[in-house]
């Protein structure tokens, strides 16, 4: 049995919805949730692999990560780590905004992050238009609208293709 740390930094809970899937994908492995928010410090020495996620909010992945990344650096590099990026824009998988190489947020995170994971994977989030306060609400309403996305605010989409999610976990759980 392989331990394995997943540590998320997920604003509306799709990002940890992507990790709970990725977790009943790796059958008999012990794996550990951390909210990149709550910790300081983490041994990732403890661990057979490790798996970051983040999401997008407003074109940017969360300071927390960038502060973890900087603190962690050397740990991250010499440990099996795969990293990936929720977001709005890559339910657009026909035009490849979800791939590391097609997403315009997987290639600011590399010009940004001292570390670069062997392993990336970029995933559509979620819409949940009902729980958002009526700032942001207002705000993906109108990101959504720029970019042809669902605009009625009454209504909860969920864009995170699945099956790219079970491939990612199988590469994941391959990670040498």
């Amino acid at each position: 049995m392989m331990k394995v740390l997943f540590l998320y930094s997920s604003r509306e809970g799709q990002t940890k919805k992507i990790f709970e899937y990725i977790d009943g994908q790796l059958q008999g492995d012990e794996c550990e949730f951390k909210n990149l928010h709550e910790i300081e410090q983490v041994d990732l020495s403890l661990y057979d692999r490790v798996l970051v996620g983040a999401s997008i909010r407003y074109g940017h992945l969360n300071k927390k990560l960038y502060q973890f990344i900087e603190s962690h650096l050397a740990q991250l590099e010499n440990s099996k780590v795969a990293f990936f990026c929720v977001n709005l824009t890559a339910r657009k998988e026909e035009q490849g905004k979800d791939t590391p190489e097609g997403s315009a947020y997987i290639q600011t995170f590399l010009k940004k992050s001292p570390w670069k994971p062997e392993l990336i994977g970029v995933f559509a989030g979620a819409l949940y238009y009902p729980r958002y306060n009526w700032i942001d609400k207002m705000m993906i309403k109108l990101i959504m609208t720029m970019t042809g996305g669902e605009t009625d605010t009454t209504k909860e989409v969920e864009y995170t293709n699945w099956q790219k999610v079970t491939l990612f976990a199988e590469k994941f759980k391959n990670l040498t």
